[in-house]
């Protein structure tokens, strides 16, 4: 209960929904270095008052917080904005009281024009103002103009020329600099933000095992080999070149070919099967080089604006240091033998889970720790980590928060195929982007639907998809049987769909598309676990169009976020339409793809010309930079032929018609 006889009376404003909210606040939102964060709340109070109200906001690491004026809008909606210039977390909130100045404003103008006899009215509105005056003593000249308007207030001047006066707005807006926010109410809790560099948004990623950089399959590659085909990544317009884990690999229980359980001589095994006696996480297979090797392989990939990003594994073969160092670190089965990792049926041998729950925890999340910190210090910002699902979700929220506190532009790509409420987790704890179900999302509703879920629902506060059509462990049933045109059209839906998407190369743009066996979603003669010669010269490789797609990318910001993804009506269940936009408008890309890898597909699309910024009497005009052929439309509804034999896409730019000076027409 209040204590009425020591207290002030309480705040008649309520704040409701403040967003951005993540769990109601319990983890943060997320933005990119640049953006203007948008903040809205309901906010509002009992009777007729007028309400004014204030966003706060600051970068965690300062002490005082900024304020912007938040603008009412309608059914009690309130909203402002900040701009997030820094990397790392930030924190906002929301403060409105209950505004007795503007109050008497509005209603003293309303009985001035109902021509009523305001001259009590004025009295209160000149005890008002001079109260503002006294809040005003940090700003004197402020509070001498509050002062000399409420003495004119108070003169013998006619009434009608001092409520003329009373109602000045460049006055009234001094007034409002100082307002009474003693009975403010501020809302209960401040809302975390966390802010990233650009490429946490927009990426591409390419994935090439370091080991099969090499023209004899007999012959193990290298960094050195590895730096000669930087160029072929540059050239494709990829900035992300990830590697699989570089890590000395176990002999014991080593996996052949195939995933068999018995290796022959000369296999490779697995570079996820970390741990030999040259060592473990922190180094680096013999055959590849050495750390000065690995260090020249990343400076030439910056050179090519190339970043390198390397697989984070914590798992470790019966042969890692750690398990003769540190047994403990492992569950034992009854029979004292260590537990090897198991998803039933699969089973991997080759490879001891740690138990984050051991005795010795403490110790193993430390030493994981220094890990990454190893690689950090080489100057390795980007991880893609394997499996983070099958690790407790508190030990990455911990080593996230614990890399921020010094690498604050560190992104970590989460391998988290699993359940979805899994994978929210994952990114709410701090994974900055995640592998996604679009690997397995094939018709027009699965994409629709799928793609509504994660840029139009609050998933979008904090989950970055990362659109990948095939890894080393997943050769998806639709490339199997879809032949060019279907690697085609999953590269452009991946590409356009999602700011951030990678590929498994030299697998996908060389049409690898075999599997393992009938019915299984694993490639014959898969690279896990042996060394590949890749043809890069073939004829029909696909690296000329993703190069294309790639530049296409970087030559339109609207590809760069998810943020205005929008799907159009086309009345074909095989043919797919959407567009991205920019936020002024400038920038529309217009997207359409034949979903059907083996039939041509004609339709009508219907286009939002409004929405579009697009005049519905004025032709505009669909520049196919795919093709670069140019089609002039007018009206909402267009005629879409795609056979995917020739190209199964459009990645239309929209391009208005613009008059110049001289009455000459172009498009832009």
């Amino acid at each position: 209960m209040l204590n009425q006889k020591s207290q002030q009376a309480p705040s008649r404003v309520v704040i409701e929904n403040v967003r951005p909210a993540v769990d109601g606040g319990r983890f943060p939102a997320k933005r990119i270095a640049g953006d203007a964060c948008e903040v809205t709340a309901d906010i509002f109070c009992d009777g007729h008052d007028v309400v004014s109200a204030l966003l706060l906001y600051r970068a965690e690491a300062e002490p005082a917080w900024h304020e912007v004026a938040m603008q009412s809008q309608p059914n009690d909606v309130w909203t402002a904005s900040f701009l997030v210039d820094s990397l790392g977390p930030y924190r906002f909130t929301v403060t409105a009281w209950v505004d007795e100045f503007k109050s008497w404003r509005r209603d003293f103008r309303k009985k001035v024009d109902a021509r009523l006899d305001v001259s009590v009215d004025l009295l209160s509105g000149v005890a008002l103002i001079e109260r503002a005056a006294d809040r005003a003593q940090l700003s004197p000249s402020d509070a001498e103009i509050l002062h000399r308007w409420a003495a004119d207030l108070r003169s013998d001047k006619p009434l009608a020329d001092r409520a003329t006066l009373a109602l000045d707005t460049a006055l009234a807006a001094i007034a409002d600099r100082h307002p009474d926010r003693t009975r403010a109410a501020t809302y209960d809790r401040e809302m975390p933000l966390w802010v990233d560099r650009e490429r946490a948004r927009f990426s591409s990623w390419y994935e090439m095992f370091p080991r099969s950089c090499t023209s004899d399959p007999e012959t193990h590659g290298s960094f050195r080999a590895c730096e000669k085909r930087l160029d072929y990544v540059a050239e494709m317009g990829f900035d992300i070149l990830y590697l699989p884990p570089i890590h000395p690999i176990g002999e014991r229980n080593r996996k052949g070919k195939n995933n068999s359980t018995v290796a022959q001589a000369g296999d490779p095994g697995s570079p996820w099967a970390i741990g030999a006696p040259q060592g473990g996480h922190t180094a680096i297979h013999p055959d590849l080089g050495t750390l000065e090797d690995f260090l020249s392989l990343k400076k030439s990939a910056e050179a090519r604006n190339i970043e390198l990003a390397i697989d984070v594994a914590f798992q470790s073969t019966p042969d890692h240091p750690y398990v003769r160092e540190h047994p403990d670190w492992f569950r034992h089965r009854a029979d004292g033998s260590i537990q090897y990792a198991e998803n039933p049926p699969k089973k991997y041998e080759d490879i001891y889970p740690f138990d984050f729950e051991s005795q010795d925890w403490q110790t193993l999340w430390d030493e994981l720790k220094n890990v990454v910190f190893f690689w950090l210090k080489q100057g390795i910002r980007v991880f893609r980590v394997d499996n983070p699902h099958t690790k407790p979700f508190v030990f990455w929220q911990w080593l996230i928060e614990e890399v921020r506190k010094q690498y604050p532009d560190t992104i970590f790509l989460s391998e988290a195929f699993t359940r979805p409420k899994v994978m929210y987790r994952l990114a709410k704890l701090g994974f900055t982007q995640s592998y996604t179900y679009y690997t397995w999302r094939n018709t027009k509703q699965e994409l629709q639907q799928y793609l509504t879920e994660l840029t139009q629902t609050g998933v979008r506060e904090f989950f970055r998809p990362n659109f990948w059509p095939n890894t080393p462990d997943i050769l998806p049933e639709f490339l199997q049987f879809s032949g060019r045109p279907g690697f085609a059209a999953r590269l452009v839906l991946a590409a356009t769909l999602s700011s951030n998407y990678g590929i498994y190369g030299p697998a996908f743009e060389l049409l690898e598309s075999e599997p393992v066996a009938p019915g299984k979603e694993e490639y014959l003669n898969s690279e896990k676990y042996e060394i590949k010669r890749w043809d890069l010269q073939r004829h029909d490789s696909l690296s000329g169009l993703i190069e294309r797609v790639n530049r296409i990318r970087r030559e339109n910001p609207a590809l760069h976020s998810n943020d205005y993804l929008r799907f159009h009506d086309i009345d074909n269940e095989q043919l797919i339409a959407y567009s991205k936009t920019t936020v002024d408008g400038a920038n529309t890309v217009l997207v359409v793809v034949n979903l059907d890898p083996h039939h041509k597909h004609s339709g009508w699309l219907t286009l939002p010309l409004e929405d579009l910024q697009i005049e519905a009497a004025r032709p505009y005009q669909a520049h196919d930079l795919l093709s670069n052929a140019r089609y002039l439309w007018q009206g909402e509804r267009n005629y879409i032929e795609l056979n995917p034999d020739v190209m199964p896409a459009h990645i239309f730019a929209i391009r208005r018609r613009v008059r110049t000076e001289r009455d000459f027409d172009y498009y832009m």
